[in-house]
């Protein structure tokens, strides 16, 4: 099977956790004992989020004020190279040597209209108490909203509309590669009005769950895995009443709200690349990946329910 894994970016940095380069291989590595079977036997293409990690990077740059701070597609591109490395690296020492790798720091336009601008949705960086979100928000102007019991910063989040470099993923692919590719969600890009081919970044995160269901879909993916924290998704969840759905469709989950920056993103990307492809996708938890590509772990999206192998 062709597969695209989406890697949650609190699956590789565990909610509360020091954002230390040892503690973000560690998880890594965990992450590549999981999917270091899959490699041998299927087709493989990565996704990895980044918003614990381009928040953070963010925060260090405003604290230098000699310079401006990055903007934050630049910053997407730093965290696209930094843990497709860890990826690489920590892959690589579990699989054979003959099987290549490569990681691309990967462009995706979206619309400069588009009202996700407007209206800042996507978490980035650390946890905050909200005396400190307060006084950043004076500081440097950043939108805060809440996040369980701490705050974070909140980023525009436009919808992704073409990937550039899907010419070379299915070049490397065809030639036995593991792809690590649209990071973070890829680099927010457009092209500035009446000027022909003048491409350039804009101050956004994209959603890696809907970046990466773009990308399965246009690879022709057989299944399209979101792991991340959680065993899967949950009607009612962080209630008493909280229940693990493990079979459903796209019909289904539309008629369920989901919060917006977390657990939305990844049923609507579910949803879209079913609904688009007739293909499988599962959402689920980390460790649970194995389980999931063979329908026995997490929340499996089929357009008629899944029925198993």
């Amino acid at each position: 099977m062709r597969i695209v894994v989406a890697l949650g970016g609190n699956a590789l940095l565990k909610r509360g956790e020091p954002m230390t380069a040892g503690v973000q291989r560690s998880n890594v590595r965990e992450a590549a004992r999981v999917l270091a079977p899959l490699a041998q036997g299927h087709q493989l293409v990565l996704s990895h989020g980044n918003g614990p990690q381009v928040g953070l990077l963010a925060l260090q740059a405003a604290c230098y004020t000699e310079v401006e701070p990055y903007p934050l597609d630049v910053l997407d591109a730093q965290t696209e190279g930094m843990i497709g490395y860890l990826i690489e690296q920590e892959l690589g020492n579990l699989l054979p040597p003959e099987i290549p790798f490569a990681t691309l720091l990967t462009m995706i336009e979206v619309d400069p209209d588009d009202p996700a601008f407007a209206t800042p949705t996507k978490f980035v960086g650390p946890l905050y108490t909200k005396g400190d979100a307060d006084r950043i928000t004076r500081e440097n102007g950043w939108t805060f909203r809440k996040d369980g019991e701490a705050w974070r910063r909140v980023v525009p989040s436009p919808r992704p509309r073409r990937i550039f470099a899907i010419r070379p993923i299915r070049w490397l692919l065809e030639r036995g590669a593991i792809v690590i590719c649209a990071g973070g969600g890829g680099i927010p890009t457009v092209f500035l009005p009446g000027r022909e081919r003048n491409l350039t970044g804009v101050e956004a995160v994209i959603d890696k769950d809907l970046a990466s269901a773009l990308l399965a879909r246009e690879l022709g993916a057989d299944l399209f895995i979101m792991a991340t924290d959680v065993r899967g998704v949950y009607r009612d969840f962080g209630t008493p009443k909280a229940s693990l759905i493990r079979e459903t469709t796209p019909a289904l989950l539309g008629t369920i709200r989901f919060p917006a920056g977390s657990m939305g993103p990844k049923v609507e990307a579910a949803c879209e690349f079913v609904e688009r492809t007739g293909g499988r996708a599962a959402i689920g938890a980390l460790a649970d990946i194995p389980e999931m590509v063979a329908g026995n772990a997490g929340t499996q999206v089929t357009r008629g329910g899944y029925k198993g192998p």
